[in-house]
């Protein structure tokens, strides 16, 4: 088990992991069991560098097996990958008379006709139910056959060998990395910290400092985990994780509308968000045990802060404090001996003898009060760079400016290049941005109105101070820390992938990673969108939805299970319910030219949940590509080929409604990896503009050669087009997002 786990995280970074005690010798022939190995995994579109295929060669076959078996679980090749309509590429004719004329059928219980296991009579003259291996009224699907194609990719993965070094380097790096960690990343650091001692590292991000602070209490080393508690704050965020599972503090009230949203349906009499609302309510009332009110009280008691610092803190979340407060009868432990702190904590917290910074702030901003308001924000420098876009548009570029270079040594690096990324958009008058509240989905929101009073050669002024400060910045940290090497060598992949900033993907990777925003080249005239889920879950209505949105110069066309053939594009069928066990799939395949010749501009590629409630946990999406023509099996429609697999996610977090996970570029063959959830039980619901702020948001994203070309220059650095450069990073070293985040410097 734990072998295999830490295959999965080696996995996820395009390498096997293969413990040094496993290798027994050092036999240079390749075995018979070698030579089969690499077979079987060439057929999943795999191959072994050449360090790694020495060291399988001399580990134990079952080893070996081990390997393979989690490359399959990985690819999913033991799940059921049939969809409703056989050779689905041949459109079936199907019209919406088919299903009134079932319908009636259906209702007065006609004799002329076909009944089907699911119970539904098919009358004859509609549906050629012999091209089906379902029931084409209720989607419920009864044939299923194996994945027949294998190999069809035009390009395999090279796999490298992972010791127990890189292994533990990684978990460092994760420890230490200077963005939040996405989904793929959170994963992996559980089972990190699950199966590996934890190093002695300063652990950068609250977030990652919750994972580590639940597995010293899960291990019984609650006392250990208290000199990680530096504020209420980080309190509040680890009994919040461990109530909802989501790392960032997200109001109760905005998960319960989101929980109510997802409930609701098309249908009036299927809707059933005011029951699930009450079920969110009722699964957000906090109990805890007298152990756990201990524990949190003692926490809160050790804190080093005054009572006044403190409960500024904990002022914003007031709402939530009460109701922890309450539920871990701080009141009551408050009396006891040795618990003075907690008792003028929370003497201070209930009485509002404190002031707040926030509320000063603004009282001077709505008074137009540069100086006292600029001298609260140097106390805060993350904060003054978060508003500094806003503080510009209101008291005036030059003096915001002025004040802000006081400070911005202090500023966080992934601040200073996150002003330098977004600050394109944020001054242009015509530009929609795209933001992601907590908790919430994908949103595009109107420019500042401030920005009407300026001119654009103002504006245009204000991005190019905002960009000389930003990177002189950046250049002053580089060019101190002392380098003494002379040549550097940057990958030319390495300008087309995003540095890890900003948005993080909610869902996990099984497969080697790719940061949102970066783009994957179609090597052939088709892409073929996949969708599988139901996997381990007994036969029930799971409806999940694979659809696509074309867009057009002046208008707009879906492929979905309402249209299944358009344009281009041609779908395999709406199954709305899952067999037992072995889940169902769908697909989506994409003509190129075809959408090409018709001066198709993007086609968005999305999943949506029908049924009630959000996208179904461990429902897998992606997209298939292959210089050659990929096969659909005649037998049963299955078109899954794990060797054609470009990326695909998992989906794990439970409150998406609908998702976006990629976009086609049809002039530019290529496929932009992105993350958008969306609030749609259809496609439909997409709003296709806010995928577009979206694409505007990650095409201003630092890219990881430019950030190296930025170091080269502050550094004195020669670039040189050769790995025998003193400093190399290829696209192998970029694959670590988390060690990537070391290069921004604090």
């Amino acid at each position: 088990m734990k072998t295999q786990e830490l295959l999965k995280i080696s996995l996820r970074q395009n390498a096997i992991f293969i413990p040094t005690e496993l290798i027994a010798n050092d036999v240079k022939k390749i075995s018979g069991t070698t030579l089969a190995l690499v077979a079987n995994v060439s057929k999943l579109g795999f191959t072994f560098s050449e360090s790694l295929l020495h060291a399988l060669n001399n580990v134990n076959p079952n080893y070996k097996i081990d390997v393979l078996d989690i490359l399959k679980e990985v690819l999913g090749t033991n799940k059921n990958w049939t969809p409703l309509v056989k050779e689905w590429n041949v459109p079936t004719g199907e019209s919406v008379m088919d299903h009134v004329a079932t319908l009636f059928a259906n209702l007065f219980k006609s004799s002329n006709g076909i009944t089907l296991q699911c119970g539904h009579i098919i009358p004859n003259g509609t549906f050629p139910l012999e091209r089906y291996n379902g029931c084409p009224f209720c989607g419920t699907p009864f044939e299923f056959g194996k994945i027949e194609n294998y190999g069809q990719g035009s390009k395999l993965k090279v796999l490298e060998l992972w010791s127990e070094k890189e292994l533990n380097d990684f978990f460092t790096s994760l420890l230490t990395s200077k963005t939040a960690l996405d989904a793929t990343q959170v994963e992996s650091l559980k089972t990190s910290i699950t199966y590996l001692p934890l190093p002695e590292v300063a652990i950068a991000m609250k977030e990652t400092l919750m994972l580590v602070i639940d597995a010293l209490i899960e291990q019984g080393q609650a006392e250990k985990a208290t000199q990680y508690f530096k504020t209420p704050t980080d309190i509040l965020r680890y009994l919040w994780y461990k109530k909802t599972n989501l790392l960032q503090i997200i109001d109760p009230k905005t998960i319960v509308q989101r929980v109510e949203k997802n409930n609701q349906h098309l249908v009036h009499f299927l809707d059933n968000s005011a029951q699930s609302k009450l079920t969110a309510k009722e699964n957000l009332k906090l109990k805890y045990s007298r152990k756990e009110c201990l524990m949190v009280a003692n926490w809160l008691n050790n804190l080093e802060m005054s009572a006044d610092a403190a409960c500024e803190i904990m002022h914003p979340k007031r709402g939530m404090w009460v109701r922890f407060i309450r539920a871990l009868r701080l009141p009551e432990y408050s009396k006891r001996k040795g618990f003075e702190k907690l008792a003028v904590l929370l003497d201070t917290f209930y009485n509002q003898t404190y002031e707040v910074w926030q509320g000063n702030l603004n009282h001077f901003r709505l008074k137009l009060d540069a100086d006292k308001t600029f001298a609260l924000l140097k106390q805060r420098p993350g904060l003054f760079a978060r508003s500094l876009f806003s503080n510009m548009l209101w008291f005036g570029a030059d003096e915001t400016i002025a004040h802000f270079n006081e400070i911005i040594d202090k500023v966080p690096a992934r601040l200073v290049f996150t002003l330098n990324m977004y600050a394109q958009n944020y001054f242009d008058k015509t530009i929609q941005r795209s933001v992601k509240p907590l908790g919430g989905t994908t949103k595009r929101i109107e420019p500042n109105r401030l920005l009407t009073l300026y001119t654009d050669e103002q504006l245009d002024a204000m991005k190019n101070q905002i960009e000389d400060v930003c990177i002189l910045a950046m250049k002053k940290r580089f060019a101190a820390v002392a380098n003494e090497n002379k040549t550097i060598y940057i990958d030319p992949q390495l300008f087309n992938i995003p540095v890890s900033i900003g948005d993080r993907s909610e869902n996990v990777q099984d497969l080697p990673v790719a940061l949102m925003g970066t783009r994957f080249p179609i090597e052939g005239n088709e892409v073929r969108l996949f969708m599988q889920w139901g996997n381990d879950l007994p036969a029930q209505h799971l409806d999940m939805d694979l659809s696509c949105h074309i867009a057009y110069e002046d208008s707009a066309d879906i492929c979905s299970f309402s249209r299944l053939e358009t344009t281009g594009c041609k779908h395999s069928g709406d199954i709305q319910r899952i067999p037992n066990k072995i889940g169902t799939a769908e697909y989506i395949n994409i003509n190129i030219d075809e959408l090409a010749k018709a001066r198709a501009k993007f086609v968005t590629f999305t999943c949506n949940a029908y049924s009630n409630g959000s996208i179904t946990p461990n429902l897998i999406v992606g997209w298939m590509n292959s210089k050659h023509p990929m096969k659909i099996s005649e037998k049963t429609g299955v078109a899954y080929d794990p060797s054609c697999v470009d990326h695909q996610v998992r989906v794990t977090q439970n409150v998406a409604k609908g998702l976006v996970f990629g976009v086609l570029d049809v002039a530019k063959r290529e496929i932009i990896w992105l993350e958008m959830t969306f609030a749609g039980q259809v496609v439909q619901r997409l709003d296709y503009k806010g995928v577009k702020a979206l694409l505007s948001k990650l095409n201003s994203k630092l890219n990881i050669g430019s950030l190296l070309v930025l170091k080269a220059e502050a550094q004195g650095l020669e670039i040189v087009e050769t790995t025998a450069a003193d400093e190399v990073y290829d696209a192998n070293w970029a694959i670590n997002s988390a060690a990537v985040t070391q290069l921004l410097i604090d």
